[in-house]
């Protein structure tokens, strides 16, 4: 059974930082895309923040280039994302995504496409406050 459980999530105000966390389960780590997406009230679900776990290469949505950085363990088969300077347009549930089959680096590269992605966590709530 495949899992990813996010946490981390929480209120802070703006100019503030949160690190959030995935844990995965499965067979769903090595030589993936795995992403961060994020979706407001009304608005659609977009990529924020991606990693090809073979390689380490990321990319990154503009409106938080310098501000998040996403990383992972393989060890504990947990991926990150720091988040720094955040301003109340950060506010969303913040997802993490996995691709459903391993070699698509492709997958990572930014505007990464929710539909491109067959694991999902359940979210966390991000709130930032100004």
């Amino acid at each position: 059974q495949v899992q990813l459980v996010e946490s981390g999530g929480g209120s802070v105000q703006a100019g503030g930082s949160l690190r959030l966390s995935c844990a995965v389960s499965g067979d769903t780590y090595s030589r993936r895309c795995m992403g961060w997406f994020r979706q407001a009230p009304g608005k659609e679900r977009e990529g924020v923040a991606g990693i090809y776990t073979a390689d380490d290469s990321t990319s990154y949505a503009d409106s938080v280039k310098g501000r998040f950085e996403v990383s992972h363990d393989n060890a504990k088969n947990t991926l990150y994302l720091q988040m720094n300077n955040l301003k109340p347009e950060d506010t969303a549930m913040y997802y993490c995504a996995g691709d459903s089959l391993p070699g698509r680096w492709y997958r990572c590269s930014a505007p990464m496409e929710p539909v491109n992605f067959g694991y999902w966590g359940q979210g966390t709530q991000v709130t930032v406050s100004s």
